[in-house]
């Protein structure tokens, strides 16, 4: 339990401290949106193929499971829209993320520590939080929710595709169970949870690699324990959010 709260205190202090004002504004902005395209741009390929497969097999699994002569196919459509809006494209593709931009996070802080590169900048005067922990954290906090609701309407298109190929149900029938008792506050449910997420997808693997010590291969343990304590706060914050929210 002391190590915990050590543990938290340390990285809030590091937060705190990124939040301090920029010397040089227009350097941040152009580290942000490097951040921005290796966060979002450069893993939205695997966002795509994970949510279409998802909303695929989804569709095919309900309907082997529910369909009968006295449910109605329109409800296919609707557990396919709301599991994924509710639970699938939130948290598998956050906690994918938590793995392939987590471990990318940790092992550039790790190495940059380890090469000494961190210790030259801060001699220099730059505030080594803000430059290189901050604009992670901001870009994570707009790119990660984008992804997600890219992730919804894929994942929705590919339930749709599966439903059509497959002979479970017609046009109209997925989109009449598209709308049918649709709730907008699902999707503000979702856009919370993928805000929360990427605070952990962001602050964890910074911490784990700012503060690495040693050498290569400190690097590769700090990065595989930022991509496993990433994801079980991930759970604990999907079920905390769950009872909060719903």
């Amino acid at each position: 339990m002391r190590a915990l709260i050590w543990h938290l205190g340390r990285a809030a202090l590091m937060v705190k401290d990124g939040f301090r004002r920029p010397e040089n504004k227009k350097v941040y902005w152009i580290e942000f949106m490097t951040q921005c395209n290796d966060i979002g741009i450069r893993s939205l390929p695997i966002v795509l193929i994970i949510s279409v497969f998802l909303g695929m097999v989804l569709t095919i699994q309900t309907s082997y499971q529910l369909i009968s002569g006295w449910i109605p196919k329109t409800v296919v459509a609707q557990i396919v829209r709301d599991s994924t809006i509710l639970e699938l494209s939130p948290t598998v593709i956050c906690i994918v993320l938590a793995g392939v931009v987590g471990s990318k996070i940790a092992s550039e802080l790790g190495n940059m520590r380890v090469s000494e590169q961190i210790d030259a900048l801060e001699i220099m005067g730059i505030n080594t939080k803000t430059y290189l922990v901050l604009p992670k954290i901001v870009a994570a906090m707009f790119m990660v929710p984008a992804l997600i609701i890219i992730s919804i309407a894929i994942s929705i298109l590919g339930g749709y595709i599966a439903g059509m190929f497959s002979n479970i149900l017609t046009r109209q029938q997925f989109i009449q169970g598209l709308t049918m008792g649709f709730l907008p506050y699902n999707l503000f449910f979702a856009m919370m949870k993928a805000f929360v997420f990427s605070l952990i997808i962001s602050i964890v693997p910074s911490y784990y690699g700012y503060y690495v010590e040693g050498g290569a291969l400190e690097i590769g343990r700090a990065s595989t324990t930022s991509v496993v304590v990433s994801c079980i706060l991930i759970l604990c914050a999907d079920y905390g959010l769950s009872i909060l929210l719903l």
